[in-house]
């Protein structure tokens, strides 16, 4: 797999309330040389946006204190941000309905697999380059 070095990196957004699974993450988004930005739930996530603050993807867990993942995606899809790309993240049943449902356009089953994580992230950076010549 290649990584995009040359241009703006990927930014991404971790909305997950462990700390191992945010390092997991974390760890695989650095090979693709990611800007990594983290929330420890979903109201972190929503703040944000209201901030200002943009992003080309987000991974975001189901279940969270404070507010969940499904909740946030909604509110974040409510603040008008539709370019950036949302995979929901669960281990549990019916997550991947519910996490669609709100608006997520991905869905990845725990534990995620580094070769999934660099499809997406590789669609995204070619996104990006097609961008950038525009």
């Amino acid at each position: 797999m290649t990584s995009y070095v040359e241009g703006s990196p990927v930014k991404a957004l971790i909305v997950e309330d462990s700390a191992v699974e945010t390092m997991i993450l974390s760890a695989m988004l650095r090979k693709f040389h990611c800007e990594i930005t983290k929330a420890k739930n979903g109201k972190e996530a929503v703040q944000m946006f209201l901030e200002g603050k943009k992003f080309d993807i987000i991974f975001c867990d189901k279940e969270m204190p404070v507010m969940s993942g499904p909740e946030a995606i909604e509110k974040i899809r409510a603040l008008g941000e539709i370019h950036v790309k949302i995979v929901g993240v669960s281990v549990g049943d019916n997550a991947e309905e519910e996490f669609m449902r709100v608006g997520a356009d991905e869905f990845l089953p725990k534990p995620m697999e580094l070769d999934v994580v660099g499809a997406i992230i590789q669609e995204i950076i070619k996104k990006k380059k097609n961008n950038d010549t525009v």
